[in-house]
């Protein structure tokens, strides 16, 4: 709608006149006090408003996407299955990330572009003004708001487009199942993650190695201050070998004698000062893998947690609760390091159920 435009003109010698929109100059200036409203642009249909047969090919359209997505999440599952991760292979694991990828991303980028097709060329696009009020509207305007998501759900043909609602809700439906076999690696395939990690390789006379060769430690090769990363023998030809390795990696250093301060029943867990500690940290099961040699402390680059090897791996800093578990250790005849048992509880996060009858 037209407006009266009132303008003033303000003469330039006229100083007592001038209003704070004058130019530092004097000269005359024009004000406009109110402007005509240009109003909304003309509405420009689209080609699916105007000609039903394209408002079908385009729902059809929206339809075959979100179906692709399910295809997508399907082919995920599959290829899950269908390209199994296998032990120190690691070409296995990239193809398996390479096809479960491709799965997700088919049913990710097919959702992403059916629901943006759709409201490209079949929800309504008349451009409108919202008028928002500063507060909270009264009940009048909250029911105003319920009509505004009413009207929204047929402007958007949710309710009315069945087809391509149901295809959306069953694409959706189907993205989260991949998600679930993946979550299945989280977790051992039966009973409860402390009875999993209550038992490792490590056994009576198994001896130590270095990780990753395999190669056996000689008793004489450790020096003090020194430290190794262990796995237990034969460790590399398991089939299941990066599982087993994840509970029962070890670190082993040399103190002096003196400096241990060990407890009664743990007198003869150690050789001459060679002591053997789980690598998995206590908090959350990061590995623990810095060591500091001249306070003999082992820090968890994770969160921080700190403990102190000249007393049994105590706790002295962090979010760690419990002290690492200690593997008893002894030398062969050869002199090689060997286990004395498995450890004596078990390795890992103390926020998994720990039970107290646990036998080495």
């Amino acid at each position: 709608m037209a407006t009266e435009e009132h303008t003033d003109v303000v003469p330039a010698g006229d100083r007592t006149a001038q209003s704070p929109y004058s130019n530092p100059a004097g000269s005359a200036v024009v004000r406009s006090d109110s402007f005509q409203n240009p109003g909304m642009p003309p509405h420009r249909a689209r080609v699916t408003d105007t000609d039903p047969k394209a408002a079908k090919r385009a729902e059809r359209i929206i339809v075959g996407l979100f179906y692709i997505s399910i295809v997508g999440a399907v082919f995920a599952m599959a290829a899950y299955f269908a390209f199994p991760i296998r032990s120190n292979d690691l070409g296995s694991v990239r193809l398996n990330n390479l096809m479960v990828g491709l799965g997700l991303s088919f049913a990710l980028l097919a959702i992403g572009v059916g629901a943006v097709h759709w409201g490209k060329v079949l929800m309504a696009d008349h451009e409108g003004v919202d008028l928002r009020h500063p507060q909270r509207g009264d009940e009048r305007t909250r029911a105003r708001a319920v009509e505004i998501f009413r009207l929204a759900d047929e402007e958007s043909g949710f309710s009315r487009r069945s087809i391509i609602r149901n295809a959306m809700i069953a694409a959706f439906a189907f993205l989260p199942f991949p998600a679930i076999f993946l979550f299945r690696d989280l977790g051992p395939a039966s009973g409860t993650p402390a009875e999993a990690y209550s038992h490792t390789m490590w056994k009576k006379g198994l001896r130590l190695t270095k990780d990753p060769s395999g190669v056996p430690i000689k008793a004489s090769d450790v020096t003090i201050g020194s430290v190794f990363h262990v796995i237990p023998e034969g460790l590399n030809d398991k089939e299941d070998a990066l599982e087993e390795k994840a509970k029962a990696a070890v670190l082993l250093m040399r103190l002096d004698p003196r400096q241990l301060r060990i407890s009664p029943e743990r007198r003869t867990w150690n050789y001459n000062g060679i002591v053997a500690y789980s690598k998995i940290c206590t908090h959350v099961g990061c590995p623990v893998a810095l060591y500091e040699q001249q306070t003999h402390h082992l820090l968890c680059p994770c969160h921080q947690s700190q403990f102190d090897i000249t007393n049994e791996a105590a706790v002295i800093f962090g979010p760690a609760k419990r002290p690492l578990p200690q593997l008893p250790i002894t030398v062969d005849s050869e002199g090689y390091l060997i286990a004395q048992s498995d450890f004596h509880e078990p390795v890992g996060p103390s926020f998994w159920e720990r039970r107290g009858d646990y036998n080495a």
